[in-house]
């Protein structure tokens, strides 16, 4: 049996009984040594007494997620210091139905989530990651969180490190558990945003109004049923569990900061939005001159201030969501050496994303001079003078009669697995084989067609009745004429004609089959002379089969849906992953002077994909403890991430980026005429294009089949001290590197470039449409596709320590902070091109994206009363972040303003407690940002993680969380 030292329990202690981010203290630290089972910690196969692993690494426990008050697995890690915010229930535009974890800001796609060691599978047809909503937080008993790399114990993906669920699946009895929580919130932005809304509503009280102060919205609800029973005189163990959870739809109207979307000036913030407005904007071809309408049908100058549309409070800032969930577990002794165990989950999830109505978003139509629609005043400003004239007029105008473009999405999963381990001699081994299915199947709705569009604006007049030009032809006699040219004008009959719907269907599937084998040589006397353990082997075999296929309909395949960003390509692709692996531990030194214990580990795996990528990877570990109260911990990993199937065989297709403005642009383009003609504009187009009113443009996005595998590599140094039993302080320094990184040369980049440079290497990937513009029409585009190139580095150091005391009579008192100071994030995007540092910076619409504080920190003090009743005050911080532009960097440098150059820091006060109402009985409640405050706000969040004029995935955005759990066990 190896010793086990003041440290290691104190190890044991924080990480192990969850007590890293715990409410309550451990009590299994008075427990003798004996008494421990042989375990497989996250980042070894090696099974060990230890566990206080080489790697860093941060436990929740059962305790942790209640208190944490969080239903929902993503906002759970959230909280987590090592982690930042991916898809999740906050994420509206851009949504993908799933919800995902992002260690280290490296990219949802480099971080493995396992369940109970085993893999799950990718999320949806859209996107790589694993899907958070599979796992029920009711049925976890603990998270295991490991960063750095992790890729030669589990494989392709772990770059960033690995998020493991380790789910209840032995238990006795009956436990009913259920869940409420809501938000409370008072509208007193201290930015004075409710204010600026207010004037806006003055003038135009349909799309502006400050919300009430809101007593209780946003709920979520829950409820979960665990049965479970030995059976076979204890040889043998049963679990069912059944889930349902529901979040209702709030939307960003409900608060003041986002009732309006913000634009940034050096006069402050004001109420902005989009030039595709709900009475229309037409842009004359011939003269550029803009114009909208009245409600008699008569032009007028268009005015950005007055008559853009404000598409915020429409758009959700929670999705609603509904979520079924079943799993089932059971495992038998056949003998005392040999375990046959299965395991089934299936969940089935509805959630839906709303944004601000879709509409005619800019295209170019052709205009006829006798469509009746059209008044005298109308014509003369669209240039149509004379019978037989007609004109291209560019219309932009919000569908506000049919309300929010919806994307509802379905995901459904099974994951089946059955295994055997035990034990042959004195070597263990574990073999499985898991399958898993995840269907999909969406639905975008309140689109128009830009086919039904052009042919609904062609009219003509047949004895005085306005009448599609196609109905006249014969080729489309169903065709309704559309009227955007005077408010009111669009009827039910004109929505049936234009509007349709979109349809997606596909499936994920993985198929894992996997042994490994290990044991302690020192049963055979393999040991490192003076070493009193032996050496440990493990080492196996696994066959893993991905694929994927995505099938949408014609209108989202062909671009048909006006306002969809771009097109759905059909995704179809398989492969097949075959990894040879091995680990190693040996004790160097034990019980020597400043060598109570010097030992290391080292892993290597061997991949071969059909695809034709084969690769290598390795890890080193040593952990050197002096002496009883310090522990020294050092790892250095190569991973590699072999690209995906959608990376690989996605079809291009033209998509959005954002960007200030086309520099080649407007009446005075900032770009001289020589750099513009570089990217295409003619002399006549200079000073004649339209710029895009809402900053989005073109870029061509799609898959490469030529792709190589990223490489990475991480460096790991940590320093344990635990001077008493019940004191631990840890520090761990990282340097992770990912080399070749799949990604896509910036559309902004490239047309920098071109207009700085002219090299043809950028210039060549940029095409104007005819009108000169890089949005208008469908083959202005520039090449954004996949591509090897550039890397990304994160520096940074993770602090924590534990501490907890009994006080008497009155129970025992504990205190635990888990933080990460980040040093850098540095992008190089292409080489030789620089690099700039993202850490302390964000731009949602720019490079650096999310923001990226250089401190975070949870601190959490819990009381355990002798009262039956337990107490828990948590603070989490987020340092304040500056805009990207800020930078002295001249790659991301640029104009600022003071209103938006810094969100400020934040301090979230949340406070919780749990009462034993009974023996069998107890209730847990609490509040979560205690003092109600609001996030920091910015115009430059963009889209995806970005919303609401914040981050909110990040921020607590909705206000004063106030949540209660009550769980019964019989």
């Amino acid at each position: 049996m190896i010793k086990e030292t003041v440290l290691s329990r104190s190890i044991r202690v924080m990480f192990v009984s969850g007590l890293a981010l715990g409410m309550q203290a451990a009590t299994a630290q008075e427990a003798a040594p004996e008494a421990m089972q042989k375990v497989e910690v996250t980042g070894s196969r090696i099974p060990t007494l230890n566990t206080d692993g080489i790697s860093p690494m941060v436990v929740l426990g059962s305790k942790d997620i209640k208190i944490d008050g969080v239903r929902n697995v993503e906002s759970l890690l959230n909280n987590l210091p090592q982690v930042f915010a991916s898809q999740s229930g906050n994420v509206v535009n851009g949504a993908t139905g799933t919800a995902t974890v992002n260690l280290r800001g490296l990219g949802d796609n480099r971080t493995l989530v396992l369940v109970d060691g085993r893999r799950m599978p990718a999320g949806s047809p859209g996107t790589s990651a694993a899907d958070l909503n599979q796992i029920p937080s009711a049925l976890i008993k603990r998270v295991e969180v490991m960063t750095g790399g992790a890729g030669a114990v589990y494989g392709a993906d772990a770059v960033a490190g690995v998020v493991n669920f380790i789910m209840n699946d032995s238990f006795e009895g009956v436990q009913v558990e259920l869940n409420g929580s809501g938000y409370n919130h008072q509208q007193n932005n201290p930015r004075g945003v409710a204010d600026i809304v207010a004037k806006r509503a003055a003038t135009n009280p349909s799309q502006f109004a400050v919300p009430d102060n809101k007593r209780f919205d946003g709920r979520s609800k829950d409820a979960s049923l665990l049965i479970g029973g030995n059976f076979a005189d204890g040889k043998g163990n049963a679990t069912l569990f059944f889930s349902y959870k529901k979040d209702d739809a709030l939307l960003q109207s409900e608060r003041d900061f986002s009732a309006c979307s913000l634009s940034a000036s050096a006069a402050g913030f004001a109420c902005g939005g989009s030039g595709t407005n709900a009475t229309g904007r037409f842009t004359n071809t011939k003269t550029n001159t803009v114009y909208t309408t009245t409600a008699s049908g008569d032009p007028r100058l268009y005015n950005g201030n007055l008559d853009a549309y404000n598409f915020g409070p429409i758009n959700h800032l929670q999705r609603p969501d509904e979520r079924y969930g079943v799993a089932a577990s059971a495992r038998y002794d056949v003998t005392d050496k040999l375990r046959v165990y299965s395991n089934f989950a299936f969940h089935d999830d509805k959630s839906d994303a709303q944004i601000a109505p879709g509409g005619l978003f800019g295209n170019v139509y052709n205009i006829k001079y006798d469509n009746p629609m059209l008044t005298p005043a109308m014509r003369n400003a669209m240039s149509l003078f004379a019978p037989g004239d007609s004109t291209d007029v560019v219309i932009q105008r919000r569908n506000v009669e049919g309300g929010g473009r919806d994307a509802l999405f379905t995901n459904t999963s099974y994951r089946m697995l059955f295994g055997a381990k035990g034990e042959v001699g004195k070597w263990s081994y574990d073999v499985y084989a898991q399958t898993s299915k995840v269907r999909f199947s969406g639905s975008s709705d309140n689109y128009f067609s830009k086919e039904r569009g052009a042919k609904a604006l062609d009219v003509v007049n047949v004895n005085g009745v306005a009448t599609c030009a196609a109905t006249v032809a014969g080729t489309d006699p169903k065709c309704v004429p559309y009227n955007p040219w005077a408010l009111g004008a669009v009827t039910p009959e004109q929505l049936a004609y234009i509007q349709i719907p979109g349809q997606q269907f596909g499936y994920t599937q993985q198929q894992v089959q996997s042994g490994t084998i290990g044991a302690d040589l020192g049963e055979y006397g393999i040991k490192v002379p003076g070493t009193k353990s032996g050496v440990g082997v493990s080492f196996g075999a696994e066959r893993r089969v991905e694929q994927i296929e995505l099938n949408p309909d014609g209108p989202s395949q062909n671009f048909d849906l006006d306002g969809a960003g771009g097109p759905v390509s059909p995704v179809k692709g398989r492969y097949v992953v075959k990894d040879i692996f091995g680990e190693l531990r040996v004790p160097l030194l034990e019980d020597k002077p400043f060598a109570e214990l010097l030992s290391t580990n080292l892993s290597f795996r061997h991949t071969k994909i059909d695809t034709g990528v084969s690769a290598n990877t390795y890890g080193l570990g040593l952990e050197w403890q002096p002496m009883a109260m310090v522990k020294v911990r050092a790892s250095h990993q190569k991973a590699v991430r072999a690209p995906n199937i959608i990376e690989l065989f996605s079809p291009a297709g033209n998509n959005l980026y954002d960007n200030d403005e086309d520099p080649c642009a407007g009446t005075k383009p900032t770009a001289t005429l020589a750099q513009c003609a570089r990217t295409g504009v003619t002399a006549a187009q200079y000073g004649n294009i339209q710029d895009s009113p809402a900053g989005q443009y073109n870029y061509l996005a799609g898959g490469n089949p030529n792709l190589k595998p990223e490489t990475s590599k991480s460096n790991t140094l940590g320093l344990v001290i635990a001077p008493m039993r019940n004191l631990t302080l840890t520090a761990d320094y990282f340097d992770i590197k990912v080399d070749d990184t799949i990604s896509n040369v910036s559309p902004t980049t490239t047309l920098s470039k071109c207009l700085e440079t002219g090299d043809a290497a950028f210039c060549s990937q940029i095409t104007r449409d005819r009108l000169g513009t890089l949005w208008l029409l469908p083959e202005a585009s520039i090449i954004g596709t996949n591509t090897n190139i550039g890397s990304l580095r994160t520096k940074g150091l993770d602090l924590g320590f534990s501490y907890d005391q009994k006080i008497g009579a009155y129970g025992r008192m504990g205190v635990v902070m888990n933080g990460t100071y980040l040093k850098s994030f540095e992008v190089e995007e292409m080489p030789g091109e620089g690099s700039y540092d993202c850490a302390g910076l964000y731009n949602g619409a720019g490079k650096c994206g999310q923001a990226r504080p250089k401190w975070r920190h949870k601190l959490r003090l819990n009381w355990n009363t002798p009262w039956q009743a337990d107490l828990a005050l948590t603070w989490r911080y987020f340092k304040e972040v500056d805009l990207e532009k800020t930078s002295d960097n001249p790659l991301i440098k640029g104009t600022v303003f003071p209103v938006e150059s810094t969100l400020g820091a934040r301090s979230y006060i949340d406070f919780a407690a749990s009462y034993a109402l009974t023996k069998k009985i107890s209730l847990t409640a609490g509040i979560n940002n205690l003092f109600d405050k609001d996030p920091p706000l910015t115009a430059s969040a963009g889209t995806g993680v970005g919303n609401a004029n914040t981050f909110p995935s990040m921020y607590d955005a909705l206000g004063r969380k106030i949540f209660m759990s009550l769980t019964a066990r019989f």
